[in-house]
């Protein structure tokens, strides 16, 4: 074969998208990815919901369901993440990267298309976690566009998260630090403002609840559905998300092909 034509832009996008698929196949056929990706959210949600409506509403005068429902789509994009390094762990020990290296197909492909997978999957799980939503009493109070924007605006923290992971993936010999992102994933949940509004923290940890990514996504969850600010928060989230896929960019691709030429 031609190896320009297996260089090509054009053949990238055929080879991510026949990827992609076969991780979407994959996915399907494992009830756990299912389960955790999709249930699990939608649970902790109700769970959420229960346990802190009364008080949130009574001390802020709306719903907590506008800031739990964008907290949830946060859980649901990292820790369906977690499940697809774990996934990628258990094929280079199968010898399938190794496998999908020595095709002819475009070398960025095979992460690439994990990467569109993730982004895939947090907008399904979002969507799924807004459906529970709306049936315990969310709903949007802006326009069909600001409607839409909610949608996207876990993709955007959820992709550097599943770069993080993919990264330690890559590099670990079990999955005990993948498994650990589980510990970071909670802090964050905890300690954002989904969880309750920011003067409910002690003073001296509210600039740190305040400025992570996850704060700053909820915030703009918020803007888009019930009004008010989008923009800074909304610049916040991608300042962090940029930051940390800059930083992990170069190690990605390194142990991506490490892991897809091990023998």
């Amino acid at each position: 074969m031609d190896r320009q034509w297996e260089n090509s832009p054009r053949r990238l996008l055929v080879d991510t998208w026949v990827l992609t698929l076969r991780i979407f196949r994959r996915w399907s056929r494992d009830p756990a990815t299912m389960s955790q990706s999709l249930a699990m959210p939608v649970v902790l949600l109700v769970t959420i919901h229960i346990l802190l409506e009364d008080g949130v509403s009574q001390a802020t005068g709306q719903s907590a369901l506008f800031g739990s429902v964008p907290l949830i789509a946060m859980v649901g994009a990292m820790t369906g993440a977690i499940i697809s390094a774990l996934g990628i762990m258990r094929e280079q020990s199968e010898g399938l990267l190794c496998r999908l290296w020595v095709l002819p197909i475009h070398r960025a492909a095979g992460l690439l298309s994990r990467l569109v997978a993730d982004a895939v999957r947090i907008v399904a799980t979002t969507m799924v976690i807004l459906c529970a939503g709306v049936v315990l009493g969310f709903r949007f109070r802006q326009g069909v566009l600001e409607s839409v924007a909610w949608l996207f605006v876990p993709v955007i923290f959820g992709m550097a998260f599943s770069v993080v992971v993919i990264t330690l993936a890559l590099y670990s010999a079990n999955t005990i630090a993948v498994e650990a992102t589980d510990i970071l994933a909670a802090l964050v949940m905890f300690f954002s403002t989904g969880f309750v509004p920011l003067e409910h923290y002690p003073d001296w940890i509210q600039p740190v609840v305040e400025h992570q990514p996850v704060s700053y996504a909820i915030e703009a969850m918020k803007g888009l559905a019930l009004g008010g600010p989008v923009l800074t928060p909304l610049i916040g989230t991608t300042l962090w998300s940029v930051g940390i896929i800059c930083v992990c960019a170069v190690p990605l691709a390194r142990g991506y092909r490490k892991a897809s030429t091990r023998g």
